[in-house]
């Protein structure tokens, strides 16, 4: 069952790539007492993910910012340092967290996993977006087929907030 509106964010531990190493993240930490808007992706470099949702939310992040929101973050069933490179490829420091979900244990928590096999991706997150307040769910957005962006990208998170 996935995740919906008014549900708490699952606390996991995740690895992520710093510029001091790699550090264990608990997500439940990332969200709690902050306003976050969190994309997921099927898989870092993968088209869509690279050439429109990533830059969507770039594009967008003061804008988004300016709404009272405090963290940006973009998770992929990938490991830290593919999403360390790829934030660092398309400039996300100081705009968008990357946050790897190296062994899909968040994407698992949420209930949004996809069957991406056919692809030779395995089991990957679902294309989606979601607003967390203090480490609750406001809203979710998922999109009904992994490889569009109409309800899961920035436009559509900025019109959340009016």
């Amino acid at each position: 069952m996935s995740i919906a509106v008014g549900d708490k964010f699952p606390a996991v531990k995740v690895k992520r790539l710093t510029d001091s190493g790699m550090e264990e993240l608990d997500t439940g930490a990332l969200v709690a007492g902050k306003k976050v808007v969190l994309f997921a992706v099927p898989g870092a470099y993968t088209p869509t993910c690279h050439k429109t949702h990533l830059p969507g939310y770039l594009a967008k992040a003061d804008e988004i910012k300016a709404k009272g929101v405090d963290e940006i973050v973009c998770m992929a069933v990938n490991d830290p340092f593919v999403m360390n490179a790829w934030g660092n490829e398309l400039g996300a420091a100081g705009k968008v967290t990357m946050l790897p979900d190296g062994n899909g244990e968040l994407t698992q928590a949420l209930g949004l996993e996809m069957d991406g096999s056919g692809a030779g991706l395995g089991t990957r997150s679902k294309r989606f977006s979601m607003t967390i307040e203090d480490g609750v769910v406001k809203s979710l957005d998922v999109e009904e087929k992994a490889s569009e962006v109409t309800v899961s990208g920035a436009d559509s998170c900025l019109a959340h907030f009016g």
